[in-house]
């Protein structure tokens, strides 16, 4: 690959490198907090300008991948949710790689299907290749700009420098402890004789993020090839196969569904099941359905492009009786653990259940016209969907939905898990807060408040603001126990 680099690309690179130093105070110094969506609108804003002449396209599958990045990434100001900041660390940077690959392919590419994501990936390789490329360009340069004899020395002085720095960082530290007045005169100059392996990492890592973003957006711009089609044999399932199989399934979900009908919408429990027990029961007939059914129904949906006539009709009948049934357990199973959240409680991970279960019901519910409406996509709804399924579980904030459903708990029957909520979230210890304003005479409640008191700190570093954490922070400062 031969590269051609204008005034304009060394400017991009210069950009580049102050994006780098921004992505290395922004994430590799202190806890993520506000850092992350002031990365984003600086990235952004380098992006457009390189890209201000460039004709975009998908432009509205492209918003709402762009809103839905800078919605998770404004989230790590907003909220204080641990499962949101660590998966977000490795989904924002995925949509920020699906978007841009997105708007920057040609018109005709398609992105309904899973081969959009392999494109994607191989746009980021094409990126580091082209940063390898540009290394060797710069080198290059670098080499005619002297001649030989010099360019050969000053490679040979940097390789007796890497040599020496750590042989330097021993020695020198040897002297030190041998020699109290060494130690003053090395003390008073350290930016000349001593080796701070930080700054060293830092700037390795701002030359990755710097060659990094160059590489991936240079290439985004100078190469602009579609998604290869090669002509593949499509796979097609027997039909008298997959007939038998999706009858044997049904016949099976119809017994079971029939038999225990009562057991399911009861409310009630079986001899010998606890709450946990029931809902766990629950729990594996969703993941049941997850893994089982809907895998086996898309399967299906996929793969019988070749069956026709009766044999068609009698599957789609067949795969109709079979999404039915996962509703009747999906139902089932939401109700198992709305007794149990009624019996124990409200948790970040059974609201994250009820939610999911619900998200599966709208799939299902697609998927159920897709076996007869051929024309729709799968993988474009799913993605579209899952997009604004996960997006939305970061903006409505769960934390506070828990708190608030544990505190009209609380208020109805007296009882609150004031540990699990002192060690949930921020969110939580303002819940805990709020309960012991009403009622301070909770039991351990002000033994636990002030341990938090000792043990929180505020945030000083810019990277790490977040309002959640601040205003728990706050709150809790505000509490005064010795007027008790």
């Amino acid at each position: 690959m031969e590269i051609k680099i204008e005034k304009i690309d060394w400017l991009f690179f210069i950009m580049c490198f102050l994006v780098g130093v921004i992505a290395e105070e922004a994430f590799f110094r202190y806890q993520i907090g506000i850092s992350y969506i002031v990365f984003i609108v600086v990235f952004y804003i380098i992006f457009y300008y390189r890209f201000r002449t460039y004709s975009f396209t998908h432009q509205r599958i492209g918003y709402l991948i762009l809103i839905s990045i800078w919605l998770l990434a404004i989230g790590y100001y907003l909220y204080d949710t641990t499962l949101f900041y660590m998966l977000n660390i490795v989904i924002i940077p995925a949509l920020v790689i699906i978007h841009l690959s997105l708007i920057t392919s040609r018109e005709k590419t398609e992105w309904s299907n899973v081969r959009f994501i392999f494109y994607s990936v191989r746009r980021v390789f094409d990126g580091l290749k082209y940063s390898a490329i540009f290394t060797k360009y710069l080198s290059g340069k670098f080499k005619k700009s002297v001649n030989k004899k010099h360019y050969d020395v000053w490679v040979k002085v940097l390789i007796g420098l890497i040599i020496s720095v750590p042989l330097l960082f021993i020695i020198l530290n040897l002297l030190i402890s041998a020699d109290t007045q060494f130690e003053k005169l090395i003390s008073n100059i350290p930016s000349l004789f001593t080796f701070n392996g930080e700054y060293v990492f830092r700037i390795i890592i701002i030359l990755i993020c710097t060659f990094g973003f160059f590489g991936f957006m240079e290439n985004l711009w100078q190469k602009n090839t579609n998604i290869e089609r090669k002509e593949i044999k499509p796979i097609s399932m027997d039909g008298i196969i997959t007939i038998t199989i999706l009858l044997l399934l049904d016949v099976v979900y119809i017994l079971f569904v029939a038999i225990q009908f009562k057991y399911f919408f009861s409310g009630t429990l079986d001899e010998g099941y606890t709450y946990a027990e029931y809902a766990r029961r629950g729990f594996f007939e969703l993941l049941f359905v997850t893994l089982i059914n809907l895998t086996v129904t898309t399967g299906v949906i996929q793969f019988m492009n070749k069956i026709r006539g009766f044999l068609k009709g009698a599957i789609r009948i067949a795969l109709t009786i079979l999404v039915l049934s996962s509703g009747v357990l999906l139902v089932s199973a939401f109700m198992r653990l709305t007794m149990y959240e009624d019996a124990y409680g409200f948790t970040f991970t059974r609201v994250l259940a009820h939610s999911f279960m619900i998200f599966l019901m709208v799939i299902l519910a697609y998927t159920l016209i897709k076996i007869w409406l051929e024309k729709l996509s799968l993988f474009h709804f799913y993605f579209i969907a899952s997009l604004i399924y996960y997006v939305g579980l970061n903006v409505v904030n769960i934390d506070k939905f828990v708190v608030e459903r544990n505190i009209e708990r609380y208020d109805q029957t007296g009882k609150i898990d004031t540990l699990y909520l002192s060690s949930f979230s921020s969110a939580g210890r303002l819940g805990l807060i709020e309960i012991y304003i009403k009622n301070p005479n909770e039991p351990d409640l002000e033994h636990l408040l002030k341990l938090l008191k000792t043990e929180l700190r505020p945030t000083d570093s810019w990277q790490s603001q977040n309002y959640t954490r601040n205003k728990a922070y706050e709150k809790l400062m505000e509490l005064d126990f010795s007027s008790k």
